[in-house]
């Protein structure tokens, strides 16, 4: 009889413990799906408030596939500001005071093509392929001797939001209308495009390495390495890399004289 009440209390006691240890999972559960609906809700107001100040371009030139993407990226901290280069400087400012973090705006810039090959450049061979410069280019490097140059196939106008893009001469050329998104720094195979400062006047339209002899059996308007550019800039602001002029920005004052002296073309005005 003893063992028999013994048994029932013991039981009695386990039910209560089962019992708070229920109670408490529930409460957990409760308290976690609170937290969880709130940070999710604070996480969804702080993405819709740093899309609110982007462009809206959906260029892709930061590498998301819109803005959408690029603002739950900034709000995890996986981005920075810099990589949007469409959005004005005072949204910038609203978004980096939003995130947290300092902001300082550089200076405006554009892109531009460094080729003024085309219908200039000696053709290896007769293309009858797709238009599209990553498929051609599977096909030993494309239908141009130069292996540096434009193909023309029009990967860059296609994915430009801005329809800046152009082929003059069947290569690329940007005009004023670029907002240096930097679709097309992503998206051209040959990698010929970069971001000159806005206010410069000239850039280099050649991004062959090759030696002069060669360049000239490819292309009319290649660099041929002479270094002319160089030795008549008055600040000396270019420099020759790899038989190619570089120009430092900082230093150039958009005099044009290399631009002038240069025997082929290759330094070209921006527009």
């Amino acid at each position: 009889m003893q063992s028999l009440l013994l048994a029932q209390v013991q039981w009695a006691q386990v039910g209560i413990v089962i019992g708070i240890f229920a109670a408490i999972a529930v409460l957990l559960t409760v308290c976690i799906l609170l937290v969880a609906k709130f940070c999710k809700s604070n996480a969804n107001e702080k993405v819709e408030s740093i899309l609110s100040h982007l462009a809206g371009a959906n260029c892709g030139g930061c590498g998301c596939t819109g803005c959408a993407g690029f603002a739950e990226k900034l709000a995890k901290g996986e981005a920075s500001l810099s990589d949007c280069h469409v959005t004005e400087s005072g949204q910038k400012a609203a978004i980096a005071e939003i995130l947290g973090v300092p902001f300082s705006a550089g200076k405006p810039t554009v892109s531009v093509c460094h080729c003024s090959g085309g219908s200039n450049a000696a053709d290896a061979f007769i293309y009858n392929g797709a238009q599209d410069c990553s498929e051609e280019i599977k096909l030993a490097g494309g239908h141009k001797i130069c292996t540096f140059g434009c193909l023309g196939g029009g990967n860059c106008a296609r994915i430009c939001p801005e329809n800046a893009i152009s082929f003059p001469e069947a290569c690329a050329q940007t005009d004023d209308r670029c907002v240096s998104c930097g679709a097309c720094i992503l998206n051209c195979p040959k990698n010929l495009f970069s971001r000159i400062p806005a206010d410069a006047k000239v850039y280099i339209a050649c991004a062959s390495h090759d030696k002069g002899k060669a360049v000239m059996d490819a292309c009319k308007t290649g660099c041929i390495g002479c270094g002319k550019c160089a030795k008549i800039c008055p600040q000396g602001a270019i420099t020759m890399q790899n038989n190619l002029p570089v120009i430092n920005y900082d230093k150039c004052t958009n005099c044009g004289n290399c631009a002038a002296a240069c025997p082929r073309g290759s330094i070209r005005s921006k527009y």
